[in-house]
C-alpha cells in the first residue's frame, strides 16, 4: 500500500493506521493517541515561534488548526476514504470523527517510521500552517465564557436539545435565559447562542 504523502518503510504501520477497530484488533486507535499529542505539541511550537501574540491567540490558532472540521478536511485533501479498512458492522459514509482519528493515527505513524522530523515536514505541508494570519476566533463559547468570568459571578449553562432539523440550545446566567441559538449540530447550535449572548450582553466590547 502506497501513499503519495509519506513513503512507509514499514508498510504494517500504515495499515494500522488506516484499520478501524471493527476490522481487526490491529488498528489505529492506540496511534491516534499518539498521533494527538504529537500534532498538539509540533501546532503549538510552530505558533510559539512564528506568533509573537499573546497566549489567547496561540490557544486559538491552535485549536483551529487540531479540530475536528480541520483534520477531516486534511483528510479529505490525502484522498484516504478508499483506503480506510471497515468491518462489516461499520460500513457508509465515514464520520468527520473517524476522518480525524485516521489523520491522527498517519502523523503517529510517521513518528514511528522516520521520526519526529518526518511528521513536523507532513504536518507543515500538509496542514498550511503559515496562513495562520488570517484565522478568526470563531469560538464564541470560550470568548463568553472568557468576558463572563471577566465581568460577572453566576453559573454558566447551556440547555441543548434535538430539533426536527437539528438542535436548538438557550443559554442561561444563573436561572436567567439569555440567548438562544441553532444548528445542525449539537455544537453549531451552542455556539450560536453563545454568539448572540455575547452580541446582547457586550455590544460595546464586542465592536471595539
Amino acid at each position: 500500500m502506497k501513499t503519495k504523502f509519506y513513503d512507509f518503510q514499514n508498510q504494517n504501520l500504515l495499515k494500522q493506521a488506516l484499520t478501524h477497530s471493527s476490522k481487526s484488533r490491529e488498528n489505529y486507535e492506540r496511534l491516534e493517541f499518539l498521533g494527538d499529542s504529537i500534532l498538539d505539541f509540533v501546532v503549538g511550537e510552530y505558533f510559539y515561534i512564528n506568533c509573537k501574540d499573546g497566549e489567547g491567540r496561540l490557544t486559538v490558532l491552535r485549536s483551529h488548526f487540531v479540530s475536528e472540521n480541520y483534520l477531516a478536511k486534511i483528510f479529505n485533501k490525502l484522498n484516504l476514504t478508499n483506503m480506510v479498512q471497515l468491518g462489516k458492522s461499520c460500513q457508509g459514509e465515514i464520520s468527520k470523527a473517524l476522518k480525524c482519528d485516521i489523520v491522527e493515527a498517519i502523523i503517529a505513524a510517521i513518528y514511528l517510521d522516520g521520526g519526529m522530523d518526518k511528521a513536523k515536514e507532513f504536518i507543515y505541508k500538509f496542514f498550511e500552517l503559515e496562513n495562520f494570519e488570517h484565522i478568526i476566533d470563531d469560538n464564541y463559547k470560550s470568548k463568553l465564557q472568557e468576558l463572563i468570568q471577566g465581568n460577572f459571578k453566576c453559573k454558566m449553562t447551556y440547555d441543548t436539545k434535538a430539533a426536527n432539523d437539528g438542535f436548538i440550545s438557550n443559554f442561561f446566567m444563573d436561572e436567567d435565559k439569555v440567548s438562544t441559538g441553532c444548528g445542525k449540530s449539537k455544537l453549531e447550535a451552542e455556539q450560536n447562542a453563545a454568539k448572540q449572548a455575547i452580541d446582547k450582553l457586550f455590544l460595546i466590547n464586542d465592536n471595539k
